[in-house]
């Protein structure tokens, strides 16, 4: 069931990137008002419309609108709005705009470049929603990478700092490489399938699975996946992208972007659910990351990078969830149903509770001058309302009671249990470690936790001054992350209305072969399972083992300095980006040498090279001499002409007689034509000859003499050998395609067309104006570039010119 709404992707999903048109101009005219007030109408009001859409997700409906693109290709703009899509929605709206108020008091409008900073909000809000609503697989990569971009400018908005740019660099090089791995699984797919529209491919996907590029395709859009989602081992550009402003912090890295590879991996779940490769890689992957982003959490000591591996961690955790719901493709054991209904409700606790974190810390920052946990303590008695705000997120991120987190990890350690047992793919072998790595990451996960909240607001303030006298943050600054607290402890109450309302209609989008209907999804969640459920003890040992851990962790801590940092991921990145740009340079000094008979050797040889190699491993050099046309006296005579004439040119001494012997050239072969009976061509070469022997007399006196360039022996040795390969090559190339036709060749198309499509009588004429019409086009472009270079270059010799006589 599903409804149409005319272009309703054109006027939403592109609203923010309109609003964002509007945003300099408002900057600049209204001083007085902060200009984040008007940008908060954007997301409040999106957020509003979509919520209309909840009673048609929840009844199983959908709603699409298309905007068609390029109709020939099958690629269009679909608007797809379905449980799955319009929850990231919800998250993307509605966050955006708690985000948007926490950014009215957090960044100075007299300080800050507002202008810039919401019109790269803009941009991303309209990449994200792009990138959740996309029903076509071209259009959903083109939101990708305009998130990469975006968030780029975001990440880099202090372009001041080097840590900022570095930061927004290294997360744009991870996540482009990602997303143009996943474009390669996107064609794959699309080939493979005959259609780039995702409904089709999870309809078609049982013929998809057989095909000798189904597990090729599935790698690579992982690949995108995991570095958008900063998982294991592409995590590295997340705690770097913490130079960020707090705001885009709280956006970008607990709700929106890094999200998208979660969204990715669920919507596709359907697709690759079936294969071996996709449960072990996405379950593996997940823990594993789960694992290091908790063990690295506790190492740090900047409030915003403890916050940026704990995403990490969680990130990890829902990946590992979407993986176990995978396997309940293979099984009927309602366990791994319930998995994917896990993965939602923790998506979607983590993203109000780790939201409300990141905006504490920016507010710590903000009040104290430091993020530097070492430096802090005994806040919460002056920040009373920080703390509290600080103590639910993080009571919530520690799995406890009676917060939301706490329903969801008791859910994901039910599920990590169960995969012990399941006895395809070898998990009854390896599944046994999957618990036991998921109770050790969740204990870290429970002392980073308090790590968090506790080392920064108890205890006693630290002797040396802080930067700023520390103080509660205004009332405006509070909002937003009070909110969010708020909803943390709600969802503890009321799991059962999100999971109705929200997570259902979600869960339906990835089993949609398990599932008709939301109400389909037989999960109730309750926060009581009995004495006896095996979830409830590891809770308890893990809080027991973590809470011991936490007390003694300045004895245990100084384990890390084990580990030199030259011998870690991110000094591998730095190594790899080194080697890049030193080795690039010295290529690039190797080869560029400024002349450009050198450059034309290098694409010359490598044109020799290609294209004899493709002609004898194709075994597509053959010469027929039967069909070849007799060789008249004027032939021979006017080529010997054709040779002398080259030969002139290439051994003139001045630049005179080359251009006289330039001419002969091109004069000879207008006489092949006419002796081949081709008056046109004829008529064209003449033409062009004259203009071109012309305007090189223009110039000639303006050209410098004739110079060798220092040439030795072996370099004409290197250019004769080139020279006669690209003659020898021509020539092979003509005789075959002269001899054999590989491809049929498209000159009848042209016969058969010339008049009924293009109107015209003359073959020659429709093949220069309208058949390469879009050739032409670009041909004039170029010279018009080109032209406008010059005009440039000449008035800023002249400006020169005339400062230089002033100054005398």
């Amino acid at each position: 069931m599903g409804r149409r709404i005319f272009l309703e992707f054109v006027l939403l999903i592109f609203l923010p990137i309109l609003a964002a048109f509007f945003v300099p101009l408002l900057f600049k005219k209204i001083k007085g008002i902060h200009t984040g007030w008007f940008v908060l109408l954007v997301p409040i009001a999106l957020f509003i419309y979509y919520l209309g859409f909840v009673t048609t997700t929840l009844d199983g409906g959908t709603a699409v609108s298309e905007l068609r693109w390029i109709p020939s290709l099958g690629i269009s703009f679909v608007s797809y709005i379905d449980g799955l899509s319009l929850l990231f929605t919800l998250l993307i709206t509605g966050i955006g705009a708690l985000v948007v108020l926490y950014s009215i008091f957090y960044l100075d409008k007299n300080r800050e470049k507002l202008n810039n900073f919401y019109v790269y909000l803009l941009i991303f809000m309209s990449a994200m929603l792009g990138v959740v609503q996309s029903e076509n697989l071209i259009s959903l990569y083109l939101f990708w990478e305009l998130t990469s971009i975006s968030s780029f400018l975001l990440i880099g908005y202090w372009n001041t700092r080097d840590r900022s740019r570095f930061g927004a660099l290294k997360s744009m090089m991870i996540t482009v490489f990602g997303g143009f791995m996943m474009l390669g699984g996107f064609i794959l797919l699309g080939i493979m399938g005959d259609t780039y529209s995702i409904r089709e491919l999870i309809a078609g996907s049982s013929a998809l699975v057989g095909q000798d590029f189904f597990t090729l395709a599935l790698v690579l859009i992982l690949l995108g996946a995991f570095t958008k989602s900063a998982q294991f081992p592409f995590h590295i550009w997340l705690p770097d992208a913490m130079e960020a402003p707090t705001p885009v912090s709280a956006y970008l890295h607990s709700a929106t972007m890094v999200k998208a590879g979660l969204y990715l991996v669920a919507r596709f779940t359907p697709i690759f659910a079936v294969s071996e490769v996709w449960v072990w890689l996405v379950t593996g992957i997940g823990l594993l990351t789960l694992f290091w982003g908790s063990l690295f959490a506790v190492k740090q000591t900047d409030l915003k990078a403890i916050l940026a591996f704990s995403t990490v961690s969680q990130l990890g955790l829902i990946m590992s969830l979407l993986g176990a719901s995978a396997v309940a493709y293979h099984t009927d054991d309602a366990l791994f149903k319930f998995a994917a209904f896990a993965a939602i409700f923790h998506l979607i606790n983590h993203a109000v509770f780790k939201g409300s974190l990141f905006m504490v810390a920016g507010i710590i920052d903000h009040e104290t001058g430091t993020r530097d946990i070492r430096k802090l303590g005994g806040l919460m008695s002056i920040m009373p309302v920080s703390f509290t705000v600080a103590f639910i997120g993080s009571m919530s991120m520690a799995g406890l009671p009676p917060f939301g987190g706490f329903l969801s990890k008791e859910m994901f350690l039910q599920s990590m249990l169960a995969l012990q047992h399941f006895e395809l793919f070898n998990f009854a072998t390896w599944g046994i470690v999957l618990p036991v790595v998921a109770w050790v990451a969740s204990v870290f996960t429970f002392i980073y936790s308090f790590y968090f909240v506790f080392k920064t607001f108890t205890g006693k303030q630290k002797e040396k001054p802080l930067p700023h006298t520390p103080h509660e943050a205004p009332f405006g600054m509070l909002i937003s992350p009070v909110i969010l607290a708020s909803l943390v402890v709600a969802i503890f109450f009321i799991p059962n209305v999100v999971g109705k309302w929200l997570v259902k209609p979600a869960v339906v989008a990835i089993q949609p072969d398990l599932y008709t209907q939301p109400s389909d999804v037989a999960v109730h969640v309750l926060a009581w399972h009995g004495i006896r459920s095996e979830e409830l003890w590891m809770t308890i040992a893990l809080i027991i083992v973590g809470f011991i851990m936490y007390l003694t962790m300045h004895k245990w801590q100084k384990l890390y300095d084990i580990q030199p940092e030259y011998v870690s991921l991110n000094a591998l990145y730095d190594a790899v980006m080194t080697f890049s740009e030193k080795g690039m340079n010295g290529l690039s000094r190797f080869y560029m040498t400024g002349l450009i008979r050198t450059y034309l050797l290098y694409m010359f040889a490598f044109i020799i090279s290609i294209t004899t190699a493709t002609l004898f491993i194709k075994k597509a050099f053959v010469v027929d001499m039967n069909s070849f046309a007799p060789v008249s006296v004027y032939g021979m005579m006017i080529a010997i002409i054709l040779v002398i004439a080259v030969g002139m040119v290439i051994f003139a001494k001045t630049r005179l007689s080359a251009i006289i012997a330039l001419g002969a050239v091109g004069y000879s072969v207008a006489l092949f034509f006419v002796i081949f009976k081709a008056p046109d061509l004829a008529l064209t070469q003449l033409v062009i000859e004259t203009v071109s022997v012309a305007l090189f007399l223009l110039a000639f006196k303006h050209l410098p003499a004739l110079s060798n360039h220092g040439e030795t022996k072996r370099t004409k040795l290197v250019n004769a050998i080139i020279a006669a390969g690209v003659g020898i090559t021509v020539a092979l190339v003509a005789l075959s395609a002269h001899s054999q036709k590989l491809i049929p060749s498209i000159s009848q198309y042209y016969k058969d067309t010339v008049a009924t499509e293009a109107g015209g009588g003359n073959i020659v004429n429709v093949i220069l104006v309208d058949y390469r019409g879009f050739d032409t086009l670009f041909e004039i472009a170029v010279l018009s570039i080109a032209g406008m270079g010059v005009l440039a270059m000449i008035k800023l010799r002249l400006s020169r010119k005339e400062n230089t006589d002033e100054n005398k």
